[in-house]
């Protein structure tokens, strides 16, 4: 992110009053490749062109808050390679990690991953490492150690139906999966602050966590959700969950997050009211539907409506409800950041 906006998102955190509403995107290999017209192919297997792709963005909307900013990452894939999955990849298409388990008795095979050697998390620190004065020489700095969560990986390496399966059939054998997964998750966000001391907040993304009820939320994901927070004394403990979002906006402080990402489904009051007013939310208008799909007059009037859905716009980063989609145009991230600059004035 850029130097002067982490210190703004730092100063939310701790409370003090923002001079404006900030506009901010998670953006990564769904959205940037296409806006900067590669392949996503070469957009993972270049690290001149990924940090090209990247620096372009900052520079063309210089005020958005760009999250986590310059991630180096492969994908759904970066995380299960550690474990052995095998990684599917094509010229245009997303990457596909394969499943390496047939039952939930199988993850108890799983070898630790040595975060520092095994899959492909040796080329996500090493590409941060090669373009690392390129981006501070641009004003940024890397910020946040980013993983995806446990139930999220746990699906890739055994498939989401088969998984939540086993969370009702097998807890006994769910909970070593997520324990050998969250030991690995809490040593790779420890290894990206060793190797970038400049990281001070953590980017957790699990969609899974959306699909389970409260007695399994309080089981399976708030304990191991507060270790992985936990790692560090992180400023910013950043959760993306775009799936369903009521149950874990209510136990934000219970996991030890104070910033989320959540679907568009729900609207900033109730997210507000569930998630307590000192939680930076990031949000809320309709990725694929607006921001993608739609023309600057909808993307402007979904910025609206997010707006004026509560009276509390003290901790919020104007966003879209997820990530940023494939097929985002300038004159959409354009009206987006000129609707949030008329309601300043409101």
């Amino acid at each position: 992110m850029r130097n002067s906006h982490w210190n703004d998102l730092k100063g939310m955190a701790a409370g003090k009053k923002t001079a404006c509403h900030p506009v901010g995107f998670i953006i990564d290999s769904p959205w940037l490749p296409g806006w900067y017209g590669i392949s996503t192919l070469d957009y993972y297997s270049s690290d001149d062109l990924w940090l090209r792709a990247n620096l372009k963005a900052v520079s063309a909307f210089p005020d958005v808050w760009f999250m986590p900013g310059f991630w180096s990452e492969y994908g759904m894939c970066t995380e299960p390679s550690a474990f052995g999955s095998k990684m599917v990849f094509s010229k245009a298409s997303l990457p596909h990690a394969s499943r390496v388990l047939e039952d939930i008795s199988d993850g108890d095979r799983l070898q630790q991953p040595d975060v520092r050697t095994d899959g492909m998390l040796p080329f996500v620190v090493n590409r941060l490492r090669h373009a690392h004065d390129s981006i501070r020489n641009a004003g940024h700095e890397i910020r946040f150690a980013v993983s995806r969560g446990p139930l999220n990986i746990a699906s890739f390496l055994m498939g989401t139906t088969e998984f939540m399966l086993a969370l009702a059939l097998d807890p006994d054998g769910s909970h070593r999966l997520i324990r050998k997964i969250t030991t690995f998750i809490s040593d790779w966000i420890s290894w990206q602050k060793e190797c970038f001391p400049s990281i001070e907040g953590i980017l957790i993304l699990d969609d899974l966590i959306g699909f389970v009820g409260e007695q399994e939320f309080g089981e399976f994901v708030v304990p191991y959700m507060k270790e992985i927070f936990s790692v560090f004394d992180a400023d910013i403990r950043f959760l993306h969950n775009d799936a369903d979002g009521l149950i874990t906006a209510k136990h934000l402080n219970d996991m030890n997050v104070n910033m989320f990402n959540f679907s568009n489904n729900h609207t900033m009051g109730v997210i507000r009211d569930l998630a307590g007013k000192d939680v930076i939310l990031v949000g809320n208008v309709p990725p694929r539907d607006v921001m993608a799909f739609g023309k600057p007059s909808d993307v402007a009037s979904a910025v609206r409506k997010a707006f004026h859905e509560t009276d509390d716009k003290s901790h919020i980063v104007w966003s879209v409800g997820g990530g940023m989609p494939p097929d985002v145009k300038d004159e959409n991230i354009f009206a987006f950041i000129e609707t949030v600059k008329e309601l300043n004035q409101l």
